[in-house]
């Protein structure tokens, strides 16, 4: 929200007239034409500005004022001028794609403000290389050996300009143009001067050219330094080729990923003769400076970011004095290992020489977790290069995916960074055996812990973790995730508040967590590898544990994602399980679906969602009914689950009608088809002849009308029992001439129960119709009539198509 007074100038720069605008352009032509700019200019600019930014109409400004404007941009030397003249041109750029309007590239060197200003509205590959040309233009003709001390910023904004040029368009630089700047770039990062910049004196009784001379840079921890200039080295002042090498750093990984990926043949030629030179001892020591400058371009901007990782590397084993200096080395080992990782993946001849710095630095960083942003990047170099090297990583994998999100569950952007990267190399861990299937426990936890943040991350990682081995395991995690997350907050919370504290009490869940009789619940949520077991035994235990857990907003919010998820889980479980693995599953979806925590909407929400999956498994293997017929005949002929769980239970009810037959599977016998008729008689019978128990309502018609469907079907299929399921029938017909009924109170309901009877008491008075309409065989399933060439349909179909379509 605005204060008042900006509300107040927002409004009076909307409703400026047009000719009091004119006038006001006037004026600061005027006050522009003059040699001197003073505050009266600045604020008529600032006012400018914001009356160019306060509509959405695109405003154009008379050609007298643009050319003051540009020409204050590009020859001012007071940088608020310049800001504010590149601010107000910006809001008169055209549109996208309808060409520039500002031509400043006669003008040299470009401001940074200038160049900002021509990078905006540059739209197209003409356009962008036209401003690449002028600012490598002024980088030609600069000494690049470190003897200026002078910082001049007209040069030290060339880099990031052209960092965001080859972002939008790579293409717009030239071989050549790559060639001098990895040239400048080389001469940036490894010669930039080892002395402080001059620092501008304040005057005073002291000053003098004895007193201001410049010393040598130091490290972060106050020694001085004794190597060549890095981004981690302290200064009074920088010099500007200091700023450069600060600069060249910057961009140096998106540089090398740009345009030093290894594609043409001759330089893989090359890389293959350089490998077989520096794989011996001596290469794998050190590299002569004297050899490296006989390299191309590239490849001694290659060698040269390879030294200056390693030796930022080791600047970072010294102890910085300011806590922000430490917070710098985190940031620059993180690039430093990427571009590590870069240059080895483009020179494998240098994997030999970086693997003893990054294995030391991973055994320097391995115990402290506050540098676990940097461990990922150094798994991402074991991953790539680990095997070449003959290096066993697992102790790498067993932290990354084992310690770090165990105990750091709780960052975001831990989580953020490790999903990320699981997502990027999911198809190199598959290859390297699925790493990171062992620790799905551990992965899980950053999903309870903030699931509307990572559930995109886990819809796409999901799948591949869904094996053979894990599916069982990995479906009861899922559906024990609000349990999960319950648990992880205890443990945050049993963590910042010990039981001496005050806030260590007030939760009796927190007293549970803490109890040795309950310790054991708690160790198997929180485990971090697969493989202890399925489940728990004493799960409805855990629930009344957490009972008071259900309405807590990140329980809640974890709830919701476990449907999403479990589509994901189930659509990728039918393409790797096989139908006794899918059978297991069926019988889990039986077991927990009285199993889960009791959260608000939570468990419709899943029976939903077993309903689904459990049709969509059966019709895929029809002979998973009669595998499992005990168990989903168990399941139908509870009367409880009719109330409890009515959508599950109208499917289960559907499946046994529907596969229970010997077209399906041919073990499906006479008795298995009575036995379950009986079971679903009887409670077809027990809920329309009584009124449904105490706080229950009555049940579903549609659980009426599929126990009636069923009972049809498993008739037509075993004619003896076709009299008792048409006697059944026959009385539900005398319903809607009694009236109201105890188990329905809808009226609407009672007819259509009454007329599907009617309709299937019709259809058993002829068995072998019934047989074909409520069996049908696969062919009346699923007709091809209409691509059949041998019947005469396709013919009829064709003549009535061409009738219609007849004027």
């Amino acid at each position: 929200m605005y204060a008042t007074g900006s509300e107040s100038l927002i409004k009076q720069a909307r409703e400026i007239q047009e000719g009091e605008l004119e006038k006001f352009y006037c004026r600061i032509s005027k006050l522009l034409q003059g040699k001197d700019h003073g505050h009266e200019t600045i604020d008529s600019l600032q006012r400018l500005r914001l009356i160019l930014s306060a509509t959405k109409f695109s405003r154009i400004l008379p050609d007298e004022l643009q050319r003051h404007l540009a020409s204050l941009l590009v020859s001012s030397s007071v940088e608020q001028m310049q800001v504010l003249s590149s601010a107000v041109l910006r809001e008169t750029l055209p549109p996208s794609g309808q060409g520039q309007k500002y031509n400043l590239l006669d003008h040299s060197p470009l401001t940074s403000h200038a160049a900002g200003l021509l990078l905006s509205q540059a739209g197209s590959l003409a356009g962008l290389a036209a401003l690449s040309s002028v600012t490598l233009r002024s980088l030609e003709g600069r000494a690049s050996d470190g003897c200026s001390h002078t910082l001049m910023p007209s040069h030290t904004h060339t880099l990031p300009l052209l960092n965001a040029i080859i972002t939008h368009s790579p293409k717009s630089l030239t071989e050549d143009h790559v060639t001098l700047l990895s040239k400048k770039m080389v001469d940036w990062l490894r010669y930039a001067t080892a002395q402080q910049g001059t620092v501008l004196s304040s005057g005073g009784f002291f000053t003098g050219p004895r007193s201001r001379q410049p010393g040598p840079i130091a490290e972060l921890d106050g020694s001085v330094s004794g190597d060549f200039f890095t981004v981690l080295c302290v200064s009074q002042a920088f010099s500007e080729d200091q700023w450069m090498n600060v600069h060249s750093f910057s961009m140096l990984r998106h540089w090398l990923l740009t345009y030093h990926s290894v594609t043409d043949g001759n330089m893989s030629q090359d890389a293959e003769d350089r490998s077989e030179i520096e794989g011996s001892v001596v290469s794998m020591v050190s590299v002569t400076s004297s050899s490296s400058r006989l390299l191309p371009p590239r490849e001694r901007l290659r060698e040269k970011a390879f030294l200056y990782c390693q030796r930022l590397i080791e600047q970072s084993d010294r102890k910085a004095v300011k806590r922000t200096d430490s917070e710098l080395q985190k940031a620059c080992l993180v690039e430093a290992v990427c571009i590590l990782d870069c240059v080895c993946v483009e020179d494998s001849s240098l994997v030999y020489r970086a693997f003893p710095c990054v294995k030391a630095l991973y055994g320097r960083l391995s115990a402290d977790l506050t540098y676990a942003r940097v461990l990922l990047p150094l798994a991402h170099f074991y991953l790539n290069h680990g095997d070449a090297a003959a290096v066993d990583s697992e102790c790498v994998w067993r932290l990354v995916f084992g310690r770090l999100p165990a105990e750091l569950f709780n960052d975001a952007l831990l989580a953020h960074e490790l999903l990320s990267f699981l997502r990027l190399n999911l198809p190199l861990l598959q290859h390297r055996g699925a790493l990171h299937l062992t620790f799905f426990p551990n992965l899980l936890k950053f999903l309870a812990w903030d699931s509307p943040a990572v559930i995109d991350d886990f819809v796409d990682l999901l799948p591949s973790l869904v094996t053979a081995g894990t599916a069982v395991e990995l479906l009861h995690s899922l559906l024990d995730l609000p349990c999960l997350s319950a648990a992880l907050f205890l443990q945050y919370r049993s963590a910042c508040f010990p039981i001496s504290e005050p806030g260590g009490r007030g939760l009796s869940s927190l007293e549970a967590f803490r109890s040795p009789a309950h310790r054991g619940l708690f160790l198997f949520l929180l485990r971090g590898e697969a493989g202890a077991g399925d489940t728990i035994d004493r799960l409805s235990v855990l629930h009344e544990i957490l009972a008071e857990a259900t309405d807590w907003p990140r329980v809640v919010q974890c709830a919701q994602t476990v449907p999403v998820l479990l589509h994901v889980y189930f659509n990728a479980v039918v393409t790797v399980a096989d139908r006794k693995l899918l059978a297991q599953i069926i019988l889990v979806l039986l077991e927990r679906s009285s199993l889960l925590l009791n959260i608000h909407k939570y468990t419709p929400e899943i029976h939903r969602v077993f309903s689904c999956h459990l049709l969509r498994m059966c019709k895929l293997r029809p002979s998973l009914v009669v595998d499992q017929w005990h168990e989903l005949l168990e399941f139908a002929g509870t009367t409880g689950n009719v109330y409890s769980k009515a959508d599950l239970y109208t499917h289960v009810v559907w499946v046994l009608g529907e596969y229970l037959s010997v077209s399906c599977d041919p073990r499906c016998t006479v008795e298995r088809i009575t036995s379950c008729f009986e079971s679903l008689e009887a409670v077809l019978f027990e809920i329309t002849s009584s009124a449904p128990p105490p706080g229950q309502s009555g049940p579903a018609p549609r659980v009426i009308t599929s126990l009636m469907s069923a009972l049809a079907k498993l008739a037509s299929r075993s004619h003896d029992l076709i009299p008792r399921v048409s006697l059944f029938l026959s009385k539900m017909r005398t319903l809607s001439r009694g009236g109201s009924v105890p188990w329905c109170s809808n009226e609407e309901d009672v007819v259509a129960i009454v007329t599907r009877g009617e309709e299937l008491w019709s259809l058993l008075k002829l068995p072998s119709v019934a047989q074909s309409v409520l069996t049908p065989p696969p062919c009346a399933t699923s007709p091809q009539w209409h691509r059949d060439t041998n019947s005469a349909l396709p013919l009829r179909l064709r003549a009535l198509t061409s009738f219609t379509h007849t004027h």
